[in-house]
């Protein structure tokens, strides 16, 4: 037996377009806090633009987690209790950092942010490429860069 509810077929075909339209938008995506990943999903984000306390007090910022990666965190990183030094921290005016992953940033549903697209909340803009993420602190010109082969921290 199919159970049909008309107004909620209604309320569901607006809602499901509007998310379509807003995934197929390109351009900057503005957020308060935001979690998301990459296509590939090897990357998984959250930027916040200092309303919520990511760590990091009420600055904006991001953090980045990534699965799997060829180079090994810098020493004297030493994650042997919190996992894998695969966590990517920016702080508005601080410069990136690496960090031991403590716990995860994913969560349940993370839209992707489809290569060329990029993300922003407060000061923190994130652009993902085919070759990894950049995330910038357009206050400072502090950043990271991650993708599978390589990272840079500035």
């Amino acid at each position: 037996m199919i159970f049909e509810a008309p107004k909620l077929t209604k309320v569901a075909t607006v809602v499901a377009a509007t998310a379509a339209l807003a995934i197929a938008l390109p351009g900057t995506a503005r957020a308060d806090s935001h979690y998301f990943q990459s296509p590939s999903g090897n990357i998984v984000c959250a930027i916040n633009d200092g309303s919520e306390n990511f760590g990091f007090g009420n600055l904006a910022s991001a953090a980045c987690d990534i699965s799997d990666s060829t180079y090994q965190p810098p020493p004297p990183l030493d994650c042997s209790k919190l996992g894998p030094g695969t966590r990517f921290n920016l702080a508005a005016g601080n410069p990136g950092t690496i960090a031991c992953r403590g716990g995860s940033l994913r969560v349940p549903v993370q839209p992707a942010l489809d290569y060329g697209q990029t993300i922003s909340a407060g000061t923190i803009t994130c652009e993902d490429q085919p070759w990894g993420l950049k995330c910038t602190d357009t206050s400072s010109g502090h950043f990271f860069q991650i993708g599978r082969g390589a990272y840079n921290l500035g």
